[in-house]
């Protein structure tokens, strides 16, 4: 019954049908993933997507979390003889764990307060006697409780006692609390001050010295803020509201009366107000709007995560990683199209060495062993030196292409488990360039292997509820390795731990079990895997491939539930489903819908005829070459005025950073992402982006650089032109570009 009553609420709540909503959640308590619910349960669920799927999985849990404290206030109320019919109802009729505990708080155990010790004096009756209000013969009735065995020693006593009883009723009452709740969102202004002598040591937070605006308006990255100042120390906050009109609402709601029953309970509301319920809303004010601006905080890391792992991948080729530097100079590493580390050197082309002309025979050396066809560039300390360098070596064949990549998080990688694991005989500036290299053809397969929080597209992320954080953006990983798909043969056993249903310890059966028997020729020898049940093989199937497997469709997307499918359609064609899948015009014949059944529907039908198309596609948008301006390479470079090429790094709720190519990025203000008003960065740019902007102010003592995108607004599409794509050139003969080379340095 109560399960029902939940399920409707979610439905109501999300516009959905409730239906849907159930069988989503019945699913979900079966151990269905959110991935495999929308993608391969869809005539079950009303084809609900992920994002559907996943709200009803949250609501659910927050439903059944309230229900659950609601029991347990019931029991605790009920075990004190205190739960009236009336009680009864009002628990069972809140919606929110606010309006519950407001309830309960009468009731909850607390320790020792000025209104205990009154009770304990036997004052209770008498602060009872002024709240009824029916007679104004306070102070007879006050002579009544002077005990001297009580410690009641006259009538101002028994009155102060009566009044702390009073005061702590009102600061508990459910409709009370509710109306300065309220007044609290509708009104208080959140002020921010420096404490005195802090002043230097706390520079960075120099905006909120003194500062005040309204706290329901406050944005979710100035909160933080302010609230990390305050946690440094540097900064006192206060919630602030007007004092008469807070008083004025309860006495409205208290007061019935006049006299000196009124007096009394003015000054209680008064004392209550100032001593017990303000703080305790202030508190749990701060508390929701800090919960409220980490929730944003973290969809915006999310929303970054995302854009990144789903970036464009080069795909199988044979690339030259470099991990940038002068000093200690570039590690430089091949690999092969799978990703494997075939060579790696140390190249020293900058100051203070200076070792051009060796290092281009080094770099020319492993491109023509290794038939390299691009060249990553990290981004970090001397990328564009770097890259200034290789792009001038003017024998270096065309067709091999030379990008920049981000190496955010790469030295986190490096020094790794997986790292060690991975590359147990090679210092940390191998891993580094390795995994700049693999990034480049594949960013999802990589950035796996390294914890988001260390990528840095987030929002003070250190700030926010770290458990939180992690479970979102896991599970984010998670939906990103789904909707790619992993191939069963070459992935990690990191990528292989986010695919629906498997997990760290099966990735690692997986992986173990690939390497004592060799390539899985088919989606179902996962089931000769240990700890591989039935279950679990129904979760993940759809999301792996078996590229070169003995089915066709074990390369698909295609669910082995559904293979009898295609197999009929096939044969009803009178055709293989190989032929299927290679013909158009066979495909064109089927009709979907003479295929339908009690457990399949037109949504999966039509998923299949899709995924025949283009068995095992990549949805990830084709790779584009990107290059910065060749004449800017540090902040000193730099104009007021100039118009430059670049890439978005994080989009905040206050704008987005763009990286330019002087090793600082410069921050479009929201304000100037676009000329028309704009509430949300997103809705204009995405991590990854490559985009134009406009210098309008540089500061080069504070490294800032301001930009701007009004009047210039390019997406990715619309700036294609003037971002070099991939383009294809007439081979070089790299034998004879080297033998150049050398000729070049004997004279």
């Amino acid at each position: 019954m109560i399960e029902s009553k939940l399920h409707l609420q979610i439905a109501n709540l999300l516009n959905l049908n409730s239906k849907d909503v159930t069988a989503t959640i019945d699913l979900i308590d079966e151990g269905a993933t959110v991935p495999f619910i929308s993608r391969y349960r869809k005539e079950a669920t009303g084809s609900l997507d992920e994002v559907q799927v996943a709200k009803i999985r949250d609501e659910i849990e927050r439903l059944r979390q309230l229900e659950d404290r609601r029991e347990f206030i019931l029991k605790s109320i009920d075990s004190q003889n205190k739960l009236t019919d009336e009680l009864r109802k009002l628990i069972f009729e809140a919606e929110t764990l606010s309006k519950l505990e407001d309830l309960y708080l009468p009731y909850k155990p607390k320790r020792r307060t000025k209104a205990t010790i009154a009770k304990e004096k036997g004052l209770e009756s008498l602060a009872h006697f002024i709240l009824e209000q029916k007679n104004n013969f306070i102070f007879e009735e006050a002579e009544k409780f002077i005990s001297i065995e009580k410690g009641v020693h006259s009538v101002i006593e028994a009155l102060e006692g009566a009044r702390d009883i009073i005061a702590e009723i009102i600061s508990e009452n459910a409709l009370v609390r509710e109306s300065i709740r309220d007044l609290f969102k509708k009104t208080a202004n959140i002020k921010s001050k420096v404490i005195k002598g802090k002043e230097d040591v706390g520079e960075k937070f120099n905006d909120y010295f003194e500062w005040e605006e309204k706290l329901m308006s406050c944005p979710s990255h100035r909160l933080l803020a302010m609230r990390r100042g305050e946690k440094e120390d540097i900064l006192i906050l206060d919630l602030v509201v007007d004092t008469d009109e807070a008083l004025s609402l309860i006495e409205k709601k208290i007061i019935t009366s006049r006299g000196e029953a009124a007096n009394q309970l003015k000054e209680s509301i008064i004392d209550g107000y100032k001593r017990l319920l303000n703080p305790s809303i202030e508190a749990e004010m701060r508390l929701h709007t800090k919960q409220i601006a980490e929730e944003k905080s973290i969809l915006v890391f999310a929303d970054n995560l995302r854009e990144l792992l789903l970036a464009s991948p080069l795909g199988e080729k044979a690339i030259l990683g470099i991990d940038p530097g002068f000093r200690s100079g570039c590690k430089v590493v091949a690999l092969n199209k799978q990703g494997k580390l075939l060579q790696e050197a140390v190249i020293y082309p900058h100051e203070p060495q200076k070792q051009k002309n060796e290092a281009e025979m080094i770099v020319l050396a492993f491109c023509q062993k290794h038939q390299i066809e691009a060249i990553a560039i990290g981004n970090g300390t001397a990328s564009r030196e770097t890259e200034h360098f290789i792009r001038n070596i003017d024998i270096l064949p065309k067709e091999i292409s030379v990008i920049v990549v981000s190496e955010a998080g790469a030295s986190v990688y490096s020094a790794s488990d997986v790292a060690r694991e991975e590359f147990s005989d090679y210092d940390l500036t191998v891993r580094g360039a390795v995994s700049i290299a693999r990034r480049l053809a594949d960013p999802l397969a990589e950035l796996v292997k390294i914890d988001p929080k260390a990528i840095g597209v987030g929002q003070y992320q250190h700030d926010v509820d770290q458990t939180l954080l992690k479970n979102k953006l896991d599970e984010v990983v998670g939906s990103c390795v789904n909707a790619v798909g992993v191939e069963l043969n070459t992935a990690s056993k990191q990528l292989l731990s986010y695919v629906s249903g498997i997990g760290p310890n099966l990735a690692q059966n997986i992986v173990d079990y690939r390497n004592e028997n060799g390539p899985f020729k088919s989606r179902k020898e996962l089931l000769k895997v240990p700890r591989m049940g039935e279950k679990v093989f129904e979760l993940a199937a759809g999301f792996l491939r078996v590229r070169d497997g003995i089915h066709p469709l074990d390369k698909s997307a295609v669910h082995p539930e559904s293979y009898y499918i295609v197999e009929t359609m096939a044969k009803d064609v009178n055709a293989s489903i190989i032929d299927l899948i290679e013909n158009k015009e066979l495909r064109s014949k089927i009709k979907p819908a003479n295929y339908v059944t009690e457990l399949i529907g037109l949504p999966t039908l039509k998923d299949i005829i899709i995924e025949l198309d283009k068995p095992g596609r990549d949805p990830r948008k084709s790779f584009e070459i990107f290059s910065f301006d060749e004449s800017v390479h540090n902040i000193n470079d730099l104009r007021e005025g100039m118009r430059l090429p670049g890439i978005v790094t994080n989009v905040t709720n206050f704008g987005a950073f763009v990286d330019i190519g002087v090793h600082q990025d410069g921050l479009v203000h929201i304000s100037q992402l676009a000329e028309n008003f704009i509430d949300d960065p997103n809705k204009v740019v995405k991590v990854g982006q490559k985009v134009w902007v406009n210098v309008s102010e540089i500061d080069v003592k504070r490294k800032r650089i301001a930009l701007s995108m009004k009047d210039e607004i390019q997406t990715t599409k619309s700036s294609a032109s003037k971002i070099k794509k991939e383009e294809t050139y007439d081979s070089t003969d790299l034998n004879s570009a080297l033998a150049a080379l050398k000729n070049k340095f004997k004279k």
